[in-house]
């Protein structure tokens, strides 16, 4: 059977990145900016919403690997349950408490993004595995070239639509409705090509211990970027006293961890995907730490920093999965279930995020949008640049410790 040529896959990661972290770092502030919510009120809800991520993700994996020859269906139908979850999330006026209705929306629209996530990742594993060695790697670039991109668009977009809709937040939901058709269109082709014939156990992933390890190298290190993304925001606002920046510098990041992605891909194939990755998330240490110097009107040095942290989010999205993506095909092929667990680990680190930040900042005394003092200021810089340090320095301890063969990596 034809199958999707690998630009389709970076369509598809395109829709999805954009229905992740833009949501993380809009979605708070759009609620309480138009419906006067309370920071720590969203945080709970968002941390509410992970928890039941702990049974449905594990759970949607399960269900991706028996759908087969319905899958395609299956992904249609998810991709029109994101689609209308975020028209309700941003384009319909709340019919129920602003609140209520900010669970409801979000709960549908996680709920299709788990599924869509587990499917797309697990399905890549088979289709790398009729790519030849390296095959993870190429795959990945693609794809996470893609999500870059999808995340750099939605990043900025309610911004850039001030200039031409009054509503630009509805505006960005009408655009996501039509890259949801033109991914799904796509990748139709995809979702029929052969798969392993047995599901995976996942007992198996969980009994391997190179499996256990990445799995909290992942979580590790994807909380450096869920406390940044919860709280750039905020932090250009408030911390450099640039109102109106947030969108560029958003846009910057982004567009530096797009462009870095095929790079780091390239420089994983000669230097081994392990030890470029290490590389990264060095580099991203660097730019955070110079972050917490930062105050009032230091826009050069921290769009500096935007496109070295860019540059290294390139190397997290692009590699861990690959080096995941490669385990798995050497221990459960299937990959349904491993991908599950994948994606609920890479969402609880946002949520675990919201709910811990935004409260700390709401009692620290900090209001969006608001004069704030000296000590709020602090507290904010200190969440933002000096927390992920420390994050990403335990899961560079911990990935350099993973015991990976070359052939595993990619």
């Amino acid at each position: 059977m034809a199958t999707a040529p690998l630009p389709g896959y970076a369509l598809f990661a395109a829709l999805l990145a954009s229905a992740g972290l833009p949501i993380y770092i809009h979605a708070p502030k759009f609620y309480v900016d138009e419906y006067g919510v309370s920071l720590a009120a969203l945080g709970a809800v968002l941390f509410g919403l992970r928890l039941f991520d702990v049974v449905q993700d594990p759970a949607l994996g399960w269900l991706s690997e028996r759908l087969r020859r319905v899958r395609g269906l299956a992904v249609g139908f998810g991709a029109a349950l994101l689609a209308v979850s975020m028209l309700g999330l941003f384009a319909v006026p709340p019919p129920v408490a602003p609140l209520l209705w900010f669970g409801l929306t979000l709960t549908g629209l996680f709920t299709a993004f788990s599924f869509l996530t587990i499917t797309f990742y697990a399905q890549g594993v088979a289709r790398a595995a009729r790519m030849g060695q390296g095959g993870h790697v190429r795959l990945a670039a693609w794809r996470e070239t893609g999500a870059l991109l999808g995340v750099s668009a939605a990043a900025v977009a309610p911004t850039a639509l001030v200039a031409v809709s009054e509503a630009p937040f509805a505006a960005f939901a009408v655009g996501f409705v039509g890259l949801a058709l033109l991914a799904v269109w796509a990748m139709r082709r995809e979702w029929g090509m052969a798969r392993a014939p047995e599901p995976s156990n996942l007992r198996a992933v969980l009994a391997d211990p190179i499996a256990r390890r990445l799995l909290l190298v992942a979580l590790l290190n994807a909380t450096p970027v869920a406390v940044t993304s919860t709280l750039f925001l905020f932090f250009v606002e408030s911390r450099l006293a640039a109102p109106g920046w947030e969108g560029p510098l958003l846009l910057l990041f982004f567009l530096a961890a797009a462009a870095s992605a095929p790079l780091w891909g390239r420089l994983a194939q000669r230097l081994g995907a392990k030890r470029t990755l290490l590389s990264g998330m060095v580099l991203s240490i660097l730019a955070f730490g110079f972050a917490a110097t930062l105050g009032a009107g230091d826009l050069v040095p921290f769009a500096i920093i935007c496109l070295a942290s860019g540059a290294a989010l390139g190397a997290d999205m692009t590699l861990l999965p690959a080096i995941f993506a490669g385990r798995m095909a050497q221990i459960a092929p299937n990959a349904g279930q491993a991908f599950g667990l994948w994606s609920f680990v890479s969402k609880f680190t946002l949520a675990f995020a919201a709910v811990t930040l935004l409260p700390l900042l709401e009692a620290a005394g900090f209001r969006a949008g608001a004069e704030n003092d000296a000590s709020a200021l602090v507290i904010l810089g200190v969440l933002y640049a000096l927390v992920p340090c420390a994050l990403k320095l335990m899961a560079i301890a911990l990935l350099a410790a993973v015991p990976l063969k070359r052939e595993e990596t990619g």
